[in-house]
């Protein structure tokens, strides 16, 4: 017989999945986007427009896919998990609420002048609403996030009759670990982008078109690898402390720590965590490496699953493997970042084609990492849909099971669809390649812009660029 909780969650995963690939791109874009209109309003340089230009479209179809995938969640929550709703519905309501309130509408009262604007309005109130776009975008994964934060750090709340209701607001907001879930989702969101926007611009020096417009693009989004994936690193890791203060569980199932209580735990490069047996097989460890991580001591005490029951314990292996993918591919980005920089000193690094591979193949890297690193913190929050406070079997609606098996094959039948049509379109702009100069030239007529970024573009367009 099908377990309707079990069905419930894996649905919600399937969906969460695969909204969360689209604001992870939207709100690095936005900003970009951004930093590229005001770099061109201040220099005059015409690739700072291109670059703009050529990214605004992929940024479009990206945030309109996270859009439509979004609503979907909140219907989910009452079809779903209807008694999550009544419980935690008055801490829980209120944050999305607040979102669509100050976020959406702020992204979608602006989002037209920013994609249809260009020779409508004035070249500053046409950067004015790319700013406001982009700080909706951030603004949009404060509450998100804060909601999120809630359901692991839980503040701020008392018990009456049954249901959840605030005491403060400012403890439910900033609960113990937002500030660190949002630095961290923040850093992978620009992380990502930065590593797509090199992705794409080694894909062109690779197929020998596009030059200097790869050259601009690749040599920004290096610049910023260098600076965002070590501080994603340091960001992480002081994150991962406040996880062992607030879900020490979650903590053990990350490094496969099985005693109730070890002192000097080894740090488990790759293990085959055993949930039956309570056990690792296949072990290959640093020894005393986790105790030096999260304790700053060799012989620093770290609680392991044994201290609860194992009803009470997430599954293992998924913690265990997806926190060892999130890793894996930040150390990559790390050295790829370092490798990109220390070439980029010389003109050597545009012929190197082992690192523009590199790159290319790294192109979806901050995707992966962003999904694995969610698996941690959802799957490494189970039994508990909030920490300590509600079990996720004890509010998953009783509907019939084949109902929710068959609504979850139509999530992927309609997402697998929409994914591809997505990707197709995606690489369509991608192979298109950026507005030519004289498309450019028509713009900045249209927006009045001095002449010497005209006869800038002019000779751009001559030189063949």
């Amino acid at each position: 017989m099908w377990d309707v909780a079990l069905l419930s969650r894996l649905q919600m995963s399937l969906t969460l999945s695969f909204h969360i690939l689209f604001p992870t791109l939207t709100i690095g874009l936005a900003l970009a986007i951004a930093i590229w209109e005001g770099l061109w309003l201040k220099t005059r340089n015409p690739r700072y427009l291109q670059l703009a230009k050529f990214w605004i479209k992929p940024f479009a179809i990206t945030f309109g896919m996270g859009v439509v995938s979004g609503i979907v969640l909140s219907y989910e929550f009452g079809t779903n998990f209807s008694r999550f709703s009544e419980l935690a519905g008055p801490v829980v309501g209120p944050l999305m609420t607040y979102e669509v309130l100050t976020a959406f509408f702020l992204e979608a009262g602006f989002l037209g002048i920013m994609l249809f604007g260009w020779q409508r309005v004035g070249e500053r109130l046409h950067f004015a609403a790319t700013v406001i776009v982009a700080v909706g975008t951030v603004i949009s994964a404060f509450w998100i996030l804060a909601a999120n934060s809630w359901m692991q750090t839980p503040a701020g709340h008392a018990l009456e009759e049954g249901r959840l209701v605030v005491t403060s607001w400012w403890q439910v907001i900033f609960n113990p670990s937002f500030p660190y879930r949002l630095a961290h989702m923040l850093l992978a969101s620009f992380l990502t982008t930065s590593f797509v926007i090199a992705g794409v611009s080694a894909w062109y020096l690779l197929q020998g078109r596009e030059q200097a417009f790869a050259r601009q693009g690749l040599s920004m989004a290096l610049a910023a690898a260098l600076v965002l994936a070590p501080l994603q690193a340091l960001v992480g890791d002081l994150h991962g402390l406040n996880v062992k203060e607030h879900q020490p569980i979650k903590v053990a199932a990350m490094e496969g720590i099985w005693p109730a209580r070890e002192q000097g735990a080894d740090l488990l490069l790759f293990a085959w965590p055993d949930m039956a047996g309570e056990r690792n097989r296949f072990e290959v460890a640093i020894p005393k490496g986790a105790a030096w991580i999260l304790t700053h001591s060799a012989d620093g005490e770290l609680q392991g699953l044994k201290s609860v029951p194992p009803e009470d314990r997430p599954p293992v292996p998924v913690v265990f493997f997806s926190f060892r993918i999130m890793v894996g591919l930040g150390l990559l980005m790390i050295l790829a970042a370092l490798w990109g920089n220390w070439l980029r000193r010389g003109d050597r690094f545009w012929r190197h084609r082992g690192l523009l591979r590199l790159l290319t193949w790294l192109t979806p890297a901050g995707f992966v990492a962003t999904l694995a690193g969610w698996y941690v913190v959802e799957v490494g929050r189970q039994p508990w849909v909030v920490q300590g406070l509600i079990r996720t079997k004890d509010v998953a609606s009783q509907v019939p099971p084949e109902r929710v098996a068959l609504s979850l094959a139509l999530f992927l039948l309609v997402y697998g669809v929409l994914f591809l049509a997505y990707l197709h379109f995606f690489r369509k702009l991608i192979r298109k390649g950026p507005p030519r100069m004289d498309k450019l030239e028509k713009h900045l007529v249209g927006m009045q812009a001095p002449g010497y970024a005209l006869a800038w573009v002019r000779q751009l367009k001559e030189e063949g660029h």
